[in-house]
């Protein structure tokens, strides 16, 4: 039985790969052949897996609507571990798709026992980060949003404690508002097809999030009046829990079907895509919502300065946006390293730039220019790049990045309205 994750968790230890088969979730090597000019997390492969990315790359190549959601939990200061899933989203938006951020209040106040004056604080920081990145489309805070909050009611309607323990462990022990926040997380990952249309959506996020994108999959799932099936022959429609009426105005919808007492089957002729897309409508015209189901990719962790995950409860492991110089400095100089013990195991042996927190911090964020990245890891195998001169060179490269990206903060910061 493959192991739970908690996506609460500071200091997860997983491997992706080995998570990628036990939970079914797809690599993302094949999806990434539809997109054309890759960004840098997909072109170096950090975004590894997905759950049916193929709708939104298709939705791209093609030009249709799509929407892209992820969600923050503001329980302290945006830093360098939560800047991929921001590109992420940015780049999204940037392909046409529409963008929607939650801030995650709920959580934040049901899991870490913040206040609401704190949440709101951290929310704010996030704001004016995603917003100079690029960031358009709304943002809105879980407590505040009653259409969120009646959409959280109707997914807990399909949830119960047996799915919550399986999929997240939860026990006798666990609060209510814990449990309630999981409904929230549903509600977040369904939101753009309620205010914005039936379209495909996608969650970027880090892997230890999959349990939401699972539960949400099945919820949406439940929540369907009708299952539409290709049987070869022909194309079925059973209702699930269709109110009176709904099955005959699908017969109807369909010239040549035949109605039964709780299915249609429609003669050849008919797509599957095409008839789903006209059931969803008939589903909310009756009251339903006709979700799609929603889409994810996983991104791994940029690892943590001293190894690991990037953790705010392990402030040397990470860089705040908002970090003094002296601290910055203090961080990148005493990072983990790949290199040897000694500079002569180094020169003879090479270094291990898969190890190296400073070349995964390169990797992820700071080199752009893959054909310098490619030249800084063989330098280090061949025992030509010495860690101090690494380094500093990216200690550089950091204190350039935060510069700028302060500036833009402070362009953007009348933007931030809470």
């Amino acid at each position: 039985m493959a192991e739970q994750i908690n996506p609460w968790s500071s200091t997860p230890k997983m491997d992706i790969n080995r998570l990628i088969t036990d939970f079914g979730i797809e690599p993302f090597a094949p999806v990434k052949e539809k997109i054309e000019n890759q960004p840098v997390f997909i072109r170096r492969d950090i975004v590894a897996g997905h759950r049916g990315y193929d709708a939104v790359a298709d939705a791209m190549a093609e030009k249709k609507p799509f929407h892209v959601l992820t969600g923050f939990m503001p329980s302290g200061h945006p830093h360098f571990g939560h800047l991929m899933v921001m590109k992420e989203v940015v780049w999204h938006i940037q392909q046409g798709g529409r963008g929607f951020i939650s801030m995650a209040d709920r959580e934040a106040h049901a899991v870490r026992g913040l206040s609401w004056d704190v949440c709101d604080k951290y929310a704010r920081e996030y704001m004016e980060c995603l917003y100079a990145l690029g960031f358009e489309g709304e943002i809105y805070s879980q407590r505040r949003n009653n259409q969120l909050k009646d959409l959280a009611f109707e997914a807990a309607t399909k949830i119960n404690f047996s799915e919550l323990s399986a999929i997240y462990g939860f026990g006798p022990e666990t609060e209510l508002a814990h449990a309630v926040s999981v409904s929230m997380q549903v509600a977040d990952i369904l939101y753009p097809q309620l205010v914005a249309g039936i379209a495909p959506t996608v969650v970027p996020v880090g892997i230890d999030q999959d349990p939401h994108i699972r539960l949400t999959r099945d919820v949406t799932n439940s929540l369907r009046m009708f299952l539409v099936e290709d049987r070869g022959t022909h194309i079925s429609i059973r209702s699930k829990n269709a109110p009176e009426g709904a099955i005959d105005a699908v017969a109807k919808r369909f010239v040549g079907s035949k109605k039964y007492e709780a299915h249609v089957d429609l003669p050849a002729g008919h797509t599957l895509a095409e008839t789903d897309a006209i059931v969803r409508g008939i589903e909310q015209e009756f009251g339903g919502f006709g979700f799609l189901l929603p889409s994810a990719t996983y991104h791994s962790f940029l690892q943590g300065l001293q190894g690991g995950k990037m953790s705010s409860s392990v402030p040397d492991s990470l860089v705040w946006f908002d970090d003094p110089d002296k601290d910055v400095k203090k961080k990148i100089m005493g990072a983990l390293t790949g290199g040897r013990q000694t500079l002569e195991e180094q020169k003879k042996l090479g270094g291990e730039p898969e190890k190296c927190s400073i070349y995964q911090m390169n990797r992820f964020h700071m080199q752009e220019n893959d054909a310098e990245l490619a030249e800084m890891c063989r330098a280090c195998k061949a025992g030509e790049l010495m860690c101090g001169t690494c380094k500093k060179e990216t200690l550089e490269r950091v204190r350039t990045f935060l510069a700028e990206f302060r500036e833009k903060r402070d362009e953007v910061a009348h933007m931030v309205e809470w």
